[in-house]
């Protein structure tokens, strides 16, 4: 998840612009919680999804 579209609780603005210190610990816990996919968007890992599925349809294909 990113901080993008989130809005603090406590001063009712992006938790992305980071205007109070709740804004802020939330902004440095979410980039902590970042994986390997996590700036993917949706799209994006259907797609790798899709040509993952494609790469190993074609390895089977060859394989047999």
């Amino acid at each position: 998840m990113t901080c993008d579209r989130l809005v603090c609780a406590n001063c009712a603005s992006p938790v992305s612009e980071g205007r109070c210190p709740v804004c802020r610990a939330s902004r440095e816990r979410l980039q902590h919680q970042e994986g390997l996919f996590a700036g993917l968007t949706p799209a994006a890992l259907v797609a790798l999804l899709v040509a993952l599925v494609a790469v190993a349809v074609v390895a089977r294909s060859f394989a047999a």
